[in-house]
């Protein structure tokens, strides 16, 4: 997971973004693309192919990555639909903070989950603004001598 080269280290919201991905996802850091490659290079290998393949649309590609965290872009054909959308969030969210409050769910239950659906909205957000991807591709290669 890397922010790419459109982050924006001085503007509050790519910061706020980046800041609840890692939060949310368990992330002490998030580097930019540029390190992630030179890292490779530093390691020795050669590089073959560099590509951001979340934000590429090819042929089979034409939904993003982003779609089933996305409450914009969820349809009502089953339960997982339902769960994703607004209505569904709010109903999760309160039937978890009743089960929490009657002891069947742990105490925290309502603060992990807030921090899982702001990872989620900031996943979204930071996707569809381009200064974050789950997919940079760096094929290289050990060389041969």
């Amino acid at each position: 997971w890397c922010l790419t080269d459109k982050f924006d280290p001085s503007s509050e919201l790519h910061k706020k973004l980046a800041l609840d991905i890692e939060h949310g996802d368990g992330i002490a850091k998030l580097f930019g693309t540029d390190v992630a490659l030179q890292a490779a290079k530093d390691a020795g290998f050669e590089i073959e192919i560099v590509s951001d393949i979340a934000h590429e649309t090819t042929i089979g590609n034409e939904i993003p990555w982003y779609s089933y965290l996305d409450v914009g872009m969820i349809d009502f054909s089953g339960l997982q639909g339902f769960a994703r959308s607004h209505i569904g969030r709010k109903f999760t969210s309160n039937a978890v903070k009743i089960l929490e409050k009657v002891g069947i769910a742990p105490e925290g239950t309502v603060k992990v989950q807030d921090v899982l659906t702001t990872a989620a909205d900031s996943l979204v957000a930071g996707a569809k603004i381009e200064i974050f991807t789950p997919m940079y591709l760096i094929v290289g290669r050990k060389p041969l001598n």
